[in-house]
Parts: C-alpha cells; structure tokens; sequence
C-alpha cells in the first residue's frame, strides 16, 4: 500500500504532517499517521484542506504564482477559503456528493503535488 505524504489543515488553525494511504472523499473519517507513528482517525467535517507535499519542510519564502497551465487536467478554478487563502487549480471531478475534491494546483514549482479541498471550508469557488 503506497503512503502519501500530507499534511493537514484544520478549520481551527492546526495542522498535522504524516502520511495517508486510504483516502476517500466520500467517507466521513479516514486514518492518518502521523510523523510520530501515532495513528488517528480524522474527522472530515473538521478538516480545511488536505496538501500532498512534495517535502515536509517546504519553502516558506516561495509565493506561489498559479499561472501553469496543465493539459488533462481537467478545468481550471478559483478557490477562496473560509479563512481567506486563496488558490488557483485544475480538477477533473466535482462531485458533489463528497466531502470535498482534488486539485492540482497551477503551480508545478510549488510543494503541494495536489490538495483535497474540504467543501465545508470554502467560501466562494469560481471558474478560471
């Protein structure tokens, strides 16, 4: 089972580093490990945003630009947040019986791969 490195933003501020192998935006919990080996089981009503990084550590000097344009990745949108950040990606699926859904963002420089957005923590989305 392959592992995906993550970290997760809570709609409280937190956030928590590790790793996720069965995810799935329709289920209501999914486990998380996390960096310390603890295992927990996450609630989806309380998450923000789900970022598959490429590297725990990041670069928080880089200001992402959001102008890549990824062919097959389906179309492109504008994402403000309930807490005011703001993202530009692509994304092939919005179902809206899940939770949330996939993005990659129009960013490929950035440390995020693709980020599940959380519905519930979405103030306003738009079509690029």
């Amino acid at each position: 089972m392959t592992k995906s490195k993550a970290i997760i933003r809570f709609k409280d501020k937190t956030m928590m580093k590790g790793t996720v192998s069965r995810f799935s935006p329709f289920y209501k919990h999914f486990r998380f490990e996390m960096l310390n080996g603890d295992v927990v089981s996450v609630d989806m009503d309380k998450i923000k945003a789900m970022f598959f990084v490429k590297s725990f550590d990041g670069n928080r000097s880089y200001r992402y630009s959001y102008n890549d344009e990824i062919p097959g990745a389906g179309e492109k949108y504008f994402v403000k947040f309930d807490d005011g950040e703001e993202m530009v990606g692509y994304t092939t699926q919005l179902d809206y019986s899940a939770h949330g859904f996939y993005m990659t963002p129009a960013d490929v420089q950035g440390n995020n791969t693709y980020v599940f957005a959380s519905r519930s923590a979405i103030e306003s989305m738009s079509f690029v």
